[in-house]
């Protein structure tokens, strides 16, 4: 079975770049990205580029497009982040043969040092202009958080795969069952969901001289607001946790008040995201770039320390990290 992105050579990436009148010098160098194909490359005139080619069959046009506008709303609004390139005719989203891709300029830079109050002050400033304009409309496209469905969703998609053996499937079964019931409980005010970037970790802020923009939103989604929040701080150190997270908070209440009553769902979503990463590396082991860069998902030791964490995450939502 040939994986979605087979076909993908060199020249079919230059020559989709050319489609769009853009000519690049050398061949474009392959960035860390694997639910799409990512690469960075120079224009006749210097200018720097990154072109993302997304998964075929993953996002439907209107969801990418909605997150193309998205991204053009924020930028016009002022919000520290990198939109599309858009062609003569304003289209974000282009096609060449089998496969959509976008174009954005380069975005060079570090993350924020997190030991850095004025960074920890200027990385909630973003978020909270950020989520004043992202909070002004809905989306239609794209999708919304939900905590039990996505987690049985996943859980099912695990236990289908041939990677865990009988007793470790009773033993993450029955963890991920418990996890379930919690998660039953948590009521999301729906009130609260906006328009979030949806994956926003140190890895995706990006900026020099506290100066930062956030990039790669090809998972935005309606949730909470405190989803663009806690994957940002180190939630096993609490009370450094606690300090920084004061410092972020006095940068974001800048533009709008933070979401202070949405903390009692970090520990579940920490527990969403466990599960369905996991389910994420099963989905995609038939692309040869994730054996290559994941290749303990078919080692036995992997899901037993998957089923471990699992546990403590299991005990993190009765009794929070962030209240210790």
């Amino acid at each position: 079975m040939s994986h979605p992105f087979s076909t993908l050579s060199p020249d079919v990436v230059m020559s989709a770049i050319e489609s769009v009148g853009i000519w690049p010098v050398g061949e474009p160098f392959a960035l860390n990205s694997y639910e799409n194909r990512v690469l960075m490359f120079r224009d006749e005139d210097g200018g720097r580029w990154v072109v993302k080619f997304y998964r075929p069959e993953r996002w439907s046009n209107e969801a990418i497009q909605e997150e193309h506008d998205f991204l053009t709303e924020l930028a016009q609004a002022g919000v520290p982040v990198v939109a599309p390139w858009r062609d003569d005719q304003h289209a974000s989203l282009h096609t060449f043969e089998t496969f959509r891709f976008t174009l954005f300029p380069q975005c060079s830079g570090q993350a924020p040092e997190l030991d850095d109050p004025a960074q920890l002050f200027a990385l909630g400033e973003v978020l909270g202009q950020l989520h004043e304009v992202a909070a002004r409309r809905p989306f239609h496209h794209r999708e919304t958080l939900r905590l039990e469905p996505d987690v049985s969703d996943a859980e099912r998609r695990v236990v289908a795969s041939p990677w865990l053996n009988d007793h470790q499937v009773r033993a993450y079964q029955r963890v991920v069952g418990k996890i379930r019931e919690r998660l039953e409980d948590v009521a999301v005010d729906a009130d609260s969901m906006i328009r979030t970037h949806g994956d926003c970790h140190l890895g995706n802020v990006l900026g020099r001289e506290g100066a930062f923009k956030l990039v790669d939103f090809d998972d935005c989604l309606t949730a909470p607001a405190i989803q663009d929040v806690w994957m940002l701080l180190p939630m096993e150190q609490p009370q450094q946790w606690r300090a920084q997270l004061s410092e972020m908070v006095e940068g974001y209440e800048e533009t709008r008040p933070f979401p202070h009553q949405q903390m009692s769902l970090i520990e579940p979503l920490r527990a969403y995201r466990l599960i369905r990463h996991a389910a994420w590396l099963v989905d995609r082991w038939e692309d040869p770039a994730f054996p290559r860069a994941f290749p303990w998902l078919a080692e036995a030791g992997y899901w037993d320390q998957h089923i471990r964490q699992l546990e403590q995450q299991l005990l993190h939502l009765e009794s929070p990290l962030w209240l210790a």
